[in-house]
């Protein structure tokens, strides 16, 4: 098939001479254009759609040519599919499963033996759809959830819409459950049916399909562009979109950023009744432009018509009143209590009379969407990937609406469809298999000085256990956010400029944070310097920005930090990164030894006073901390190698020598000491120090 539309509302990305050097290699073509399509939002979101193709093989049992089809495997993601996440069955079994079939009350029992289909037994496990692909005759297959094509699946005169943009070359089916069922039907429609292109499949999504992969991703994008400019032609022309302007948008980016923020926390704590969750906020003009209008309640009421959408994102949104929004915080956040417990009645009520006898136990009744008229959109998930998706997933369901409206009028997935979507058995098998969470999933932790050799190391260790994490620092940012994202993903690292002697630096960098995950449990501060003079050399500028660093930046952090976790309502950490110097009184330290007793105090009074909001505050006091470090990069080093009578190259092996284990402290210690207090181990010890020093017996503490 040539392509014959000039897309506009798609993307067209392949590329000749790459398809050229996978001539041959159905699978791979396959992959390639899975990868594609996967690669615009447009055409089906993050893990949504499905892909196929039929392949001759040969079977390793009788030695015979087979027919086989490569599909996409449950969980999978088109964008990023390769061989692995594929599942690979023999074509004949799958349809000699219509012999084993025994009709819609008990098609969950087909699932298991898609299994005794596979070709491949080592191949990832095949999805529901599996035999929406296998039972019809095409070589390749395409099926995606596209704003444009789930407008018309999601609208009143879907069908008939549907016949004036293509006349007979498309055929309708009306919304089912995905399953054996569906696939019997769409086999039964393109035989009754020859010289389509595709099926829309009402509420759901498409099925497009060619001879090759080519054809098959030609054709998918031209009906996809040819839906988008029906739609585009027709916005504004049946009525004002989403009803017109309920209000007008008076705060600019900046404010909004700032509302934002300022409610983040408290959305946070609220949603988190369950198990602690990740936030995201987008402010996106397509969420505005629906937030902002008279349509509002009624479309947000009746909830996401996609299986896809509405697994993502539940039932329906929580809706904010912005009048009650812009009320003191006191006053907010009382109202936020009471909507949510609203919300959480609501869902317990449609769970109630939705319910069957063998349905799983009602889940989480919060909210995973929240709108804010004027401000935009919050999402909260367990991590920040699925409350990312959320958000994205919402704004396709938006797109739906406003094209549905736009032709006809929006219909959402009927509530009993929707609940059994929801507490689908196969849904709630998947959620049982999920692997089991790390011990800081679903937390934030805040870092200063994470950049620097021990500060990155405690961001590592952090991230390694499953916290999303904000490493703030003066230098170094865009390199350590690009590997720490390299490293544990694009969704979980963050890094954000601080002067820690600054009230409005840092309130930035927490805002930053706010916006990115919701608020702040762990707050670890390492931001440090260092200056080893005698007393008669030590300046009062020395003095002075010893103490303002490590002094006052650990005052002011911990206060601003402290006012957000008390917000969320849901304790934390403070962990204060000191030094064995803080403890020993040695030779050419007085300013430096002064700053750390001071922050070992501090952290005590801290403790004594945060412990009814259940937010523990600990020391880990280090010792001789050499590679890697930025302390040793300056004057300091020379400055304790003259106070020791060594040379700087020697000083490693001094230290080390010095500790009653002789053994040389690294980075890596002193974040394991971090984890330790954060990570539910010493979950019942405050005000306590830690010292990773090798052993000095000078530093006991006791």
């Amino acid at each position: 098939m040539e392509k014959t539309l000039t897309f506009q509302h798609v993307s067209y990305l392949w590329d000749d001479a790459k398809a050229a050097q996978l001539a041959g290699d159905e699978v791979a073509l396959f992959l390639y254009r899975s990868n594609l399509l996967g690669a615009d939002l447009r055409l089906t979101n993050y893990a949504g759609g499905n892909t196929s193709c039929k392949i001759t093989e040969t079977d390793p049992v009788t030695g015979q040519p087979v027919e086989v089809m490569w599909v996409k495997g449950s969980g999978g993601d088109i964008g990023t599919l390769t061989k692995a996440g594929c599942a690979n069955l023999y074509v004949d079994k799958l349809h000699a499963l219509k012999q084993r079939y025994r009709g819609l009350e008990f098609e969950d029992e087909m699932v298991a033996l898609f299994d005794h289909c596979l070709f491949d037994p080592k191949c990832a496990a095949p999805s529901i759809d599996t035999p929406l692909h296998g039972l019809l005759p095409f070589k390749h297959i395409d099926h995606l959830h596209p704003d444009a094509l789930i407008a018309i699946a999601a609208s009143k005169d879907g069908e008939q819409i549907m016949h004036d943009i293509w006349g007979d070359t498309m055929a309708w089916l009306p919304w089912q459950r995905p399953g054996f069922d569906l696939g019997l039907k769409l086999e039964e429609v393109v035989k009754n049916n020859p010289g389509l292109r595709g099926v829309i499949l009402g509420g759901h999504g498409l099925f497009t399909w060619g001879d090759t992969s080519y054809d098959s991703y030609i054709n998918t994008l031209e009906v996809i562009e040819q839906a988008a400019s029906y739609l585009e032609e027709n916005y504004g022309k049946r009525r004002p979109v989403f009803g017109g302007v309920k209000q007008e948008q008076t705060l600019d980016a900046t404010q909004r950023r700032q509302q934002a923020a300022a409610v983040m926390p408290t959305l946070r704590g609220l949603a988190s009744g369950h198990r602690r969750m990740l936030g995201h906020y987008t402010d996106d003009s397509r969420v505005l432009e629906f937030v902002n209008s008279n349509d509002l309640p009624r479309l947000a009421r009746l909830g996401t018509s996609c299986p896809d959408h509405f697994l993502r994102t539940k039932i329906r949104p929580l809706v904010l009143d912005p009048a009650q929004m812009h009320q003191p915080l006191p006053a907010v956040k009382e109202y936020l209590q009471e909507q949510f417990e609203a919300y959480r009645q609501d869902y317990t009520a449609y769970y109630e009379r939705s319910k069957h006898a063998n349905s799983p136990a009602r889940r989480d009744p919060n909210p995973v969407v929240i709108l804010w008229p004027g401000v935009g959109m919050f999402t909260f998930a367990k991590d920040k990937q699925t409350a990312r998706v959320a958000a994205e997933f919402y704004t396709n369901a938006i797109n739906v609406m406003r094209g549905a409206e736009a032709v006809s009028e929006y219909q959402g997935l009927p509530e009993q469809e929707a609940f059994d979507i929801e507490y689908w058995l196969l849904e709630e098998a998947k959620l049982q298999r999920m692997p089991k969470p790390k011990s800081l999933s679903g937390q934030v932790a805040y870092v200063t000085g994470g950049t620097g050799g021990i500060g990155k190391a405690i961001c590592e260790i952090l991230l390694q256990n499953g916290a999303c994490v904000v490493a703030t620092d003066r230098d170094r940012l865009e390199e350590t956010q690009t590997e720490l994202r390299q490293r544990y993903g694009k969704d979980n690292a963050l890094t954000a400029p601080i002067d820690v002697t600054s009230a409005e630096s840092i309130a930035e960098s927490l805002r930053q944070s706010v916006l990115q995950f919701g608020g702040v449990d762990i707050v670890v501060n390492c931001a440090g310097l260092s200056i080893s003079k005698p007393l008669s050399e030590t300046t009062q500028a020395d003095w002075d920005i010893l103490n303002d660093v490590l002094v006052k930046g650990q005052f002011l952090v911990t206060q601003q930090a402290v006012e957000i976790q008390r917000q969320q309502s849901l304790g934390g950490d403070v962990v204060n990164i000191a030094s064995k110097n803080g403890l020993v009184a040695g030779p050419n330290n007085v300013a430096y030894g002064t700053a750390k007793a001071a922050q070992l105090h501090m952290s005590r009074l801290l403790a004594a006073e945060l412990g009814p909001d259940k937010i523990r505050v600990n020391t880990v006091n280090p010792d001789a901390v050499l590679r890697g470090s930025k302390i040793w990069e300056g004057d300091w080093a020379a400055g304790r190698a003259k106070a020791y009578g060594v040379a700087v190259e020697d000083l490693p092996a001094h230290y080390a020598k010095r500790t009653l284990l002789g053994e040389e402290v690294l980075a890596e210690d002193i974040a394991k000491a971090v984890l330790v207090f954060v990570d539910g181990s010493l979950s019942k010890s405050t005000g306590n120090v830690l010292n990773v020093d090798g052993g000095v017996a000078m530093a006991f503490v006791r």
